[in-house]
């Protein structure tokens, strides 16, 4: 898929139409997926590595150590993987993407306990009231409607159930803002191109988080959609965060 072949150098990546941004963020990641991995860790400096184990021990799977688990937009299957290996997890993770490239580019890390599933996050193929958690890193910004995912989420958790986000957020602070919007908007792009041959897609990041809610409004839209005890944890310096409902 032609990834907005006329986009000039400062004009808009992402869609505005809510069918065309599906459309060009499954082909996006499709194209990423052989060096999405890679890049997670180099543009972080492995910082996402730890994100994402305070974000699985946000879930307090140990409540409900052998229920299904969701890993929502789970593309190379890091969460699903990680939250696998958890000792004392015995039950099992549905790894959940719309884009089966990513799915297949993290097959060596499926085991007896984590399922892929090629599913769109608005229409999930799991029963009302069946997942004991569900948990996204980096991936709810991608969806084309942030509140119908969200509510989708929540008519598949069972009651009492936790789903966390971790996610991309703007600096408060005005130095260390500015710092991230140099790297996000500079260094990013260059070093994305030149290790995945992609040219748009790591323009396409910053882009997204820019548009995405900031914590207070994700977490007010986490409420609206039925979720409660809702809070964010901010993660170094503001650069992400991660925020936790209960349904």
């Amino acid at each position: 898929m032609a990834i907005n072949p006329v986009a000039t150098e400062h004009s808009p990546i992402m869609p505005a139409d809510r069918a065309a941004k599906r459309d060009f963020v499954r082909g996006m990641f499709s194209a990423i997926a052989p060096r999405y991995d890679l890049l997670n860790h180099l543009l972080s400096l492995s910082l996402d590595r730890g994100w994402r184990r305070r974000a699985i021990a946000a879930l307090a799977w140990e409540n409900d150590p052998s229920g299904l688990y969701l890993d929502l937009c789970a593309g190379t299957l890091d969460i699903a993987a990680e939250l696998a290996r958890r000792p004392g997890f015995g039950g099992r993770v549905v790894g959940a993407d719309f884009a089966e490239p990513m799915l297949r580019a993290g097959s060596e890390k499926v085991s007896a306990a984590v399922s892929p599933l090629v599913a769109d996050a608005l229409d999930l193929p799991l029963a009302a009231n069946s997942a004991a958690g569900a948990i996204v890193a980096f991936g709810i910004r991608n969806v084309s409607e942030l509140d119908g995912a969200l509510r989708e989420v929540q008519r598949v958790l069972v009651p009492g159930a936790r789903f966390v986000i971790l996610e991309f957020t703007t600096p408060k602070n005005a130095v260390v803002r500015n710092l991230y919007h140099f790297y996000f908007h500079n260094v990013c792009p260059i070093v994305g191109a030149l290790v995945s041959g992609h040219r748009t897609a790591y323009r396409y990041l910053p882009e997204s988080v820019a548009k995405f809610p900031p914590e207070r409004e994700l977490a007010a839209r986490m409420r609206a959609a039925g979720f409660v005890d809702v809070h964010w944890t901010s993660l170094t310096l503001g650069v992400a965060a991660i925020h936790v409902g209960q349904k």
